[in-house]
């Protein structure tokens, strides 16, 4: 499978690199950039074929397959609008887009036009997911009806954080993941969130905590920010001890534990070569196939996390320049 990158900046690299690690299943043939020079400089770097100065110019490529978009989430929107015309295959960073309208848009029209299209969400598509999933549902920690999970990291320099025009803010990059982690384990039938938010001087939230509330009786608490770092725990507290997971954003094991605080049971989960494998080998599986979505983040769940995330942003009084919540 050929691989195209839309974007030459870290996350691009990060895949870059993965995809190295599975040669044998799929290569970086080509890297579009809005400049050549940057273009020319990535495909330097990572021995790749083909380098663009326009993302237009890339998805003419009959050779490529898939298209793994890396720009900021103000132009995920955009730059998948623009691969559909050109029937190509989408991985799309998170957070999908800067808003349900227009996930919904883009949905609609890769069923229209029979294109795969699915976000990159990495947790979802990793082993260790099934894993904290059959350790919880093993009785282990007894009845489990509260989870917390964090992700903060100390980023506030970074101008996709604070930016409005490109979609910035704490949610849609990092607080994406405490939601996913939450309904991957608890499910979706949610009765009501509550939520606290500070902001930043551009308008956008740079700290969040989220309560939400599950029509089972369930709870998880969750925060994310982008001005302290934070031990990225997902916790599950059972009514005979709890687990932890280290490193709800890419994690690497689960411990738990009785009520007493000793210790039960410990799992690392695979190695890895940096977790985005998973979404690449699913993306060449379900292309295969002829199909237009990955079963590890359906079309309907990439819409119900957009939708909690534009509910907390309009509560927040978090618009995006030129949007209407």
């Amino acid at each position: 499978m050929n691989i195209g990158i839309i974007g030459a900046g870290s996350i691009a690299r990060i895949m870059a690199r993965t995809v190295a690690a599975i040669s044998d299943k799929a290569k970086i043939y080509a890297i579009a950039s809005r400049s050549l020079e940057k273009a020319q400089e990535f495909a330097k770097e990572f021995n790749i074929e083909k380098a663009y100065g326009s993302y237009e110019e890339m998805l003419k490529d009959p050779a490529v397959d898939l298209v793994y978009i890396a720009t900021p989430h103000s132009q995920h929107y955009q730059n998948m609008k623009l691969c559909i015309a050109n029937r190509k295959a989408v991985l799309c960073e998170k957070a999908f887009t800067q808003n349900t309208k227009e996930a919904e848009e883009i949905l609609k029209a890769a069923e229209q036009n029979n294109v795969l299209v699915t976000e990159a969400i990495w947790t979802r598509y990793m082993p260790s997911r099934k894993i904290i999933m059959d350790t919880i549902n093993s009785g282990i920690i007894g009845r489990v009806d509260h989870l917390s999970a964090n992700l903060h990291y100390s980023i506030e320099n970074k101008e996709r954080m604070t930016r409005p025009e490109l979609a910035g803010g704490a949610l849609l990059d990092l607080g994406v993941y405490c939601l996913n982690f939450a309904t991957m384990f608890f499910g979706d039938d949610i009765e009501k969130m509550d939520s606290s938010v500070a902001l930043t001087d551009t308008g956008v939230d740079k700290f969040n905590s989220m309560t939400v509330f599950f029509k089972s009786g369930k709870i998880a608490s969750l925060t994310s920010g982008f001005t302290n770092r934070s031990d990225r725990k997902g916790i599950f507290h059972g009514s005979n001890g709890y687990a932890v997971v280290e490193n709800i954003n890419n994690p690497s094991s689960i411990t738990c534990y009785d009520t007493n605080d000793v210790e039960l049971k410990h799992i690392d989960f695979p190695e890895i070569a940096t977790g985005y494998e998973y979404e690449v080998l699913e993306c060449r599986d379900i292309l295969a196939q002829g199909k237009i979505e990955c079963p590890s983040m359906p079309h309907e769940e990439t819409i119900f996390i957009m939708k909690l995330m534009d509910s907390l942003r309009k509560e927040w009084g978090v618009v995006y320049p030129g949007e209407k919540l």
